[in-house]
């Protein structure tokens, strides 16, 4: 940074060396770019793995230890207790003083949803305006990950710290590519413990011009029986909603469409809801799923609901719409039973979700799977799901830099 800041020349000769690069190429031409343009003796990524508790080093960084694939290496990373978890707790960059020089970490981040982490070595302690450009371009290289991995293999290779089976393969492709959306009414984040036998949980959302629609779903069985029920469930909600569907006729479809394609008595429950964003309503329908429960002015409660039969046992069979009171400051957490099972009742989720309250949704779900899983001993008897929205209502607009909020206000600080 001869003149102490990045220009827009800069940015735009980055995209385009990126651009011209191979996708697998794309980070190692992003990494030499930024080490020219910062002065940088030292630049690297790090991604979240897919069970949210490590890093994964990836680029020409020489291989530290466990993982080669051809040319490619990965080097994982814990995350607790390390300045990476604070950077991406906070979405602020740290820089702290190593020799002569100084060592950065910016989040990597994508419309609140954490992608992972950028490292750099400088000569120097970096001025405000410098950190402030750092910030920016952490979060410019979290578009360059999300358009180039869609043509590649290497990020979810880096990303699987563990092996993955068909059954979890199955059912990480219904899974939402971001897991976290942060948007001027809304904050929601998912995350998904799996079973040792994947055990066909799923949870999907979609963001429009006025709608906001979610579902969380539990199919019956485990393994790759699971994973084909809630893959036709999915496909059929999908399909319907982009069809222009009303909730009513969505779940009808779907329930129609999995009752045709699964055996007899092949069940999956679920809640699926639509928020108008405009009018700022919600409606929900309940299949035979565990209710979801409230956050609000500090008290949490169940959401009284009317429960209906799983999806896919009775074809032509109607759902009833209900409606989902929100008013601004809730928090609505959904989740399956996977979340509630007896070996996970030690967990007080009532006292939790009290105690999680000023905790970003990210962080409240990470939290809420860390602790089942603590609970059970890691030996999970089906998988757990959890979905937390956050509803501030009024304005559509979203106050962020850098891909995400920066300090983080509860929905009853927003509301």
């Amino acid at each position: 940074m001869p003149d102490g800041s990045v220009q827009v020349t800069d940015m735009q000769t980055l995209l385009e060396r990126v651009e011209t690069a191979a996708p697998v190429d794309a980070i190692d031409v992003a990494a030499d770019e930024l080490a020219a343009l910062l002065g940088a003796r030292e630049v690297g990524l790090l991604i979240v793995d897919y069970s949210g508790r490590m890093l994964v080093r990836l680029g020409r960084t020489p291989a530290r230890g466990e993982r080669t694939h051809d040319t490619e290496n990965a080097e994982s990373v814990p995350l607790p207790g390390t300045v990476y978890e604070e950077v991406l707790r906070t979405q602020q960059v740290a820089v702290r003083e190593v020799g002569d020089g100084a060592r950065v970490t910016a989040p990597v981040t994508v419309r609140g949803d954490v992608i992972g982490a950028m490292d750099l070595v400088l000569p120097a302690p970096p001025t405000p305006r410098q950190v402030a450009d750092i910030a920016g371009i952490g979060h410019l290289l979290g578009h360059v990950i999300v358009v180039n991995r869609r043509y590649t293999d290497l990020f979810e290779w880096g990303q699987r710290t563990t092996p993955v089976s068909l059954s979890a393969e199955i059912q990480r492709r219904l899974l939402p590519a971001a897991f976290t959306c942060e948007a001027g009414q809304f904050t929601l984040a998912g995350w998904l413990e799996p079973a040792s036998t994947v055990g066909g949980d799923t949870f999907d959302y979609a963001f429009d011009r006025g709608t906001l629609h979610l579902s969380i779903t539990d199919a019956a069985g485990h393994d790759v029986q699971a994973a084909m029920l809630a893959t036709v469930l999915v496909g059929a909600l999908r399909n319907a909603r982009r069809a222009g569907m009303d909730l009513a006729s969505q779940v009808v479809r779907a329930n129609d469409d999995l009752a045709a394609y699964s055996s007899a008595g092949w069940f999956v429950t679920g809640q699926v809801v639509r928020i108008d964003l405009g009018r700022r309503t919600a409606a929900i329908v309940n299949a035979g799923h565990p209710r979801p429960l409230r956050l609000r002015g500090g008290r949490v409660e169940e959401v009284e609901l009317a429960v209906d039969i799983p999806f896919g046992l009775e074809p032509g069979r109607p759902f009833r719409v209900q409606p989902l009171p929100l008013e601004p400051g809730d928090r609505i957490v959904f989740v399956t039973d996977g979340m509630l099972e007896r070996h996970a009742a030690e967990l007080d989720f009532h006292a939790t979700l009290r105690d999680t309250a000023h905790l970003h949704p990210r962080e409240v779900v990470h939290a809420l799977g860390a602790a089942v899983l603590r609970i059970t001993g890691g030996a999970l008897r089906d998988d757990a799901t959890v979905l937390c929205l956050d509803w501030y209502g009024g304005s559509a607009s979203r106050e962020a830099r850098h891909g995400a909020n920066q300090e983080y206000a509860s929905p009853t600080e927003r509301a």
